[in-house]
């Protein structure tokens, strides 16, 4: 493992700064302590800075040299809207909110490589270090984009990591094309016709409607695509009725779809559009739907991935830089993604071992709240990010 040195030696203080972030969660566009950590330590190390893209988010800029030439490293910086279960000195210090993803780790060691970078500079042509507000829901980078992330800041291409809990550390995992499904929401409402349980003609129903329509929308998954195709379709609410002998008048119908593709997602939407009402019109009740697009797919592009698998195994051989199984979870880089080339990247938490006393009887994995950040990865991930920089912009653009 090929480690850079000077940020072996900033490992404790930015350390500190992680933890420091992990004590004080913000939710998304409320990062206001957090993009004021931030933008204080990219200024005390020479870095310009721009604020309030995307409401909270930060972009440091590293120039040297006399290139045009631009790459973008991005770090998330919001927290979940849960409670921490863990008691160590870092823990939250304010309840209902918790860095139980890891964005606390990301921000830390782009923050190490920004050190370095302003330091070192061994490169020609800029790096833009983008620190993102709102990946837990609130779509931050689709905001940034919409002000002008990529017109102020021109770059070839853009990369993410994001940490994985039960990989190894030293370990790094990506993988070309879809690797994070499209998050989407579904809520239907039955309108029937109230009426006493032991007078149901009197009434429509809309509860046997409903169990109707939740059937047929497995039928989507397994007749309308093609079976090589992903498409998950989960119900997750069923919200009706009051009392135990009354018919209620209503019932709402919410979940969730994830795809790979927008062509199945398409798809999705339409047939379960289709079951929804036809499915009420059958049995005399109306129907309101509404579908929601929150995250596209996140769809790596072949060259930038080939370009940071050859990267990450010079820093931890090529051996230790896996495959990476796609996950039906969401990640707002898609965004990203569909504007300009780039790559986003796993790297290996651990299985837990590297927490303190104090910490929650639960595992150590993202969204939990017994969860904690590994801070021995900050020096590796820093390390990745300084040299897949220089390494970009010292390899001559394909024609």
């Amino acid at each position: 493992m090929q480690l850079i040195e000077s940020i072996l030696a900033d490992a404790a203080s930015v350390t500190a700064l992680r933890r420091d972030i992990h004590a004080h969660p913000e939710l998304c566009f409320e990062e206001v302590r957090t993009s004021d950590l931030i933008a204080k330590s990219l200024t005390e190390w020479g870095i310009p800075v721009h604020r309030g893209m995307g409401k909270t988010g930060v972009v440091g800029i590293v120039k040297n040299g006399t290139s045009n030439r631009a790459v973008g490293l991005r770090a998330d910086i919001d927290a979940l809207p849960m409670t921490e279960h863990n008691h160590f000195p870092h823990r939250s210090q304010h309840h209902g909110r918790m860095h139980a993803c890891g964005h606390d780790g990301h921000t830390a060691m782009l923050l190490a490589a920004a050190k370095h970078l302003s330091r070192h500079r061994n490169f020609d042509g800029t790096v833009y270090l983008v620190f993102q507000p709102a990946e837990e829901g609130g779509g931050g980078a689709h905001e940034m984009i919409k002000d002008g992330l990529f017109e102020k800041f021109p770059m070839e291409a853009i990369f993410g990591a994001h940490n994985w809990p039960g990989m190894a550390v030293g370990q790094f995992a990506l993988k070309s094309g879809p690797v994070f499904a499209s998050s989407n929401e579904f809520r239907i409402v039955i309108r029937g016709k109230g009426a006493h349980a032991a007078l149901p003609h009197n009434g429509v129903d809309p509860v046997p409607v409903a169990c109707q329509m939740v059937q047929a929308f497995q039928t989507i998954v397994t007749r309308n695509k093609k079976p090589i195709e992903t498409a998950v379709i989960s119900v997750t609410m069923i919200h009706t009725g009051e009392a135990t002998n009354v018919i209620p008048d209503s019932c709402e119908i919410r979940g969730t779809v994830r795809t790979f593709t927008t062509e199945v997602l398409d798809m999705v939407e339409r047939r379960m559009q289709q079951i929804a009402e036809a499915t009420c019109t059958a049995f005399e009740a109306r129907c309101e739907f509404s579908f929601k697009r929150n995250y596209p797919p996140t769809v790596n592009h072949a060259k930038e991935t080939a370009f940071a698998r050859a990267l990450l195994g010079e820093v931890v051989g090529p051996e230790n830089v896996q495959e990476f199984e796609p996950t039906m979870g969401a990640e707002d880089f898609s965004f990203f993604l569909q504007q300009l080339p780039g790559c986003y990247f796993l790297i290996g938490n651990g299985d837990g071992a590297h927490r303190e006393g104090g910490h929650g009887l639960g595992p150590c994995m993202l969204h939990n709240p017994s969860y904690d950040f590994n801070d021995d990865l900050i020096p590796l991930g820093a390390t990745a990010w300084v040299r897949l920089a220089e390494k970009w912009l010292g390899t001559p653009r394909a024609a």
